[in-house]
């Protein structure tokens, strides 16, 4: 299926509709949505590229979607804190705003989530839906699940899955050093790679397991030097944004000789610092890649748009799920759309995934990639580096796809 053929078909239930001549309630309505991630501190360039991500897709969108509306995104900087995120919520919310999307930070999730659910339960007819497109703590799609909560990027103990399915069999692999961001994801990646190699390949010895503060740190010399004194031959690492851009940069210009094995290295920063060189090579767990036929047509406008790269790549799933909840709905209204949404079969931009129902948790395949100079078959150049991430493996949905404790209660 082509990728015009996805953006414009979606699912076949989906094509269906917009061919009958039935004139649903909510075409021609706007929505508007609400964006809550950082956009100052030291992640805001991280946060400005997923609003401007947003804007692009929603533009994309509302030249044509299954459900005939027109989306409309409203920014709002939660700073990257939860207590910040509770007071902008509750502006959304004063304004009307139904929808709300966030990413950066599980602990900001946590917060959003809990606070949709308590307004849901004390205001009926004043639902909101909380769509998670990049927090990726387990806890929210299992014990803190809840029905009013989307999440469309994989957890951290799916990517984790992925990622030693690959790992376990690299001959190279022998001495692992984790280093994270001391707070729920950093903390996670470090127990689901102890866990989970132990299971796939226990000869790994881990030769260091550090815990740094969230954007704090300045300079990862200090890290680096004790990485390479363990002798580790890999990295493990869940960070993002600043803190995984200040570490590569420690990293060449210590000389250090480990592949890297990272979560988040497409994050904005984190390429041009890669292009520089590091001592090994350098693999990304993620939903998708440069290459994908899916993404290279929006790539390619959102580059000529921003000069900036397209990497949230949850933002097209956003808009494709929220529409195609809204045609089955024939409604904008959340506790309509989020019933039609849960367990749903939709086209995203690599064929069709499914929001499983049980604990409202994306289940897509994941992609193993790796750093390397664009060439004719990957031609995309990241942050105008001349390199990009090439695919090294598909791991299928089902094998990410880790089992949920999640006993949700849904609305009468």
């Amino acid at each position: 299926m082509t990728f015009t053929r996805r953006l414009f078909g979606f699912t076949v239930a989906g094509s269906a509709l917009l061919a009958s001549s039935v004139v649903f309630a909510q075409a021609g309505q706007t929505v508007k949505i609400a964006f809550i991630d950082p956009l100052s501190g030291p992640f805001a360039n991280i946060g400005q590229n997923q609003l401007k991500s947003y804007q692009f897709s929603a533009e994309q969108f509302n030249k044509k979607n299954p459900a005939g509306v027109k989306f409309e995104m409203v920014a709002f900087d939660n700073k990257g804190s939860p207590q910040e995120s509770l007071t902008v919520l509750k502006a959304a919310i004063d304004q009307g705003i139904r929808y709300v999307v966030q990413g950066n930070g599980s602990g900001a999730a946590a917060a959003i989530s809990d606070a949709v659910s308590k307004h849901n339960e004390r205001n009926p007819g004043k639902e909101v839906v909380f769509v998670n497109y990049a927090a990726v703590d387990p806890a929210l799609t299992n014990e803190r699940c809840s029905f009013w909560h989307f999440r469309l990027d994989a957890d951290t103990s799916q990517k984790m899955e992925a990622l030693t399915s690959f790992m376990k069999d690299q001959a190279d692999i022998k001495n692992v050093y984790l280093i994270n961001q001391n707070y729920a994801h950093g903390q996670q990646v470090s127990r689901y790679f102890k866990e989970i190699m132990a299971r796939k390949k226990p000869d790994v010895k881990i030769v260091g397991d550090d815990l740094h503060p969230l954007g704090q740190v300045k300079d990862f010399a200090p890290f680096v030097a004790k990485i390479k004194a363990s002798g580790a031959d890999s990295i493990v690492t869940g960070n993002w944004g600043q803190d995984l851009t200040l570490l590569v940069k420690a990293a060449k210009d210590a000389g250090l000789n480990a592949n890297f094995y990272t979560y988040y290295a497409i994050t904005g920063g984190v390429p041009t610092a890669l292009a520089q060189g590091v001592g090994g090579k350098v693999r990304v767990v993620a939903i998708g890649h440069n290459s994908l036929p899916g993404i290279v047509k929006w790539q390619d406008e959102f580059k000529k748009k921003f000069n900036d790269d397209w990497y949230t790549l949850q933002t097209f799933t956003a808009m494709a799920m929220l529409s195609e909840g809204m045609a089955r709905a024939k409604s904008v209204d959340p506790v309509k759309v989020a019933t039609a949404m849960s367990g749903m079969k939709f086209n995203g931009f690599n064929g069709e995934i499914e929001m499983r129902r049980t604990d409202h948790q994306l289940l897509q395949p994941l992609y193993i990639t790796e750093w390397r100079k664009a060439d004719a078959k990957n031609p995309y150049s990241v942050e105008n580096t001349g390199f990009n991430f090439q695919q090294v493996r598909e791991i299928p949905a089902f094998v990410a796809a880790t089992p949920t404790s999640c006993q949700m209660k849904r609305p009468s």
